[in-house]
């Protein structure tokens, strides 16, 4: 789903930070992947680093990825949440609503519910929250999971999906 959601992607006044269920194996041949077809630098998120805007930091598989501050990217191991590690539930619940910072939540087709909790503490905190529609999910299970926190601000077809990240964040 990423490799046809980033081709629509501009490059954004914002960072996308992705939680993929990947193994740290596969990490790097997936961001040479998605850098391919995107028109965004893709790089795997470091310890320590600042996220900036117009890029894009994939989580290492095997660890989780917090933001301390909304901005320097934490990597560490912990206890597999939702039996994932990295878990998206973990990165969204680490970001903050500073006044005047627009953030969004995006769940994409996958297994299992992971995302669901994060997508609310996103809405909780002012964010726009985002999943993909059944149609064009290969699994409908985490966008449907978010989907039933109530939380969901757009459920949406994936390239319909890339055209609201551009309206919010373009």
């Amino acid at each position: 789903m990423l490799e046809e959601l980033l081709p629509r992607l501009p490059v954004l006044k914002a960072a996308v930070v992705i939680i993929q269920h990947i193994t740290p194996q596969v990490d790097q041949s997936f961001v040479s992947s998605l850098a391919r077809v995107s028109k965004m630098q893709v790089s795997l998120a470091e310890e320590g680093s600042n996220i900036q805007s117009g890029r894009i930091y994939l989580a290492p598989g095997g660890v989780h990825l917090t933001l301390i501050r909304n901005s320097v990217v934490h990597l560490h191991d912990g206890e597999k949440v939702n039996s994932v590690r990295p878990s998206i539930d973990v990165a969204m619940k680490s970001i903050t609503s500073p006044a005047g910072i627009r953030i969004a939540g995006v769940i994409l087709t996958g297994m299992g519910s992971d995302g669901a909790a994060g997508i609310s503490h996103i809405k909780q905190i002012g964010g726009v929250t985002i999943a993909q529609d059944q149609k064009t999910s290969v699994i409908f299970g985490m966008p449907k999971a978010a989907a039933e926190t109530g939380r969901i601000d757009f459920v949406l077809p994936t390239e319909r999906i890339a055209d609201k990240v551009k309206e919010l964040f373009g």
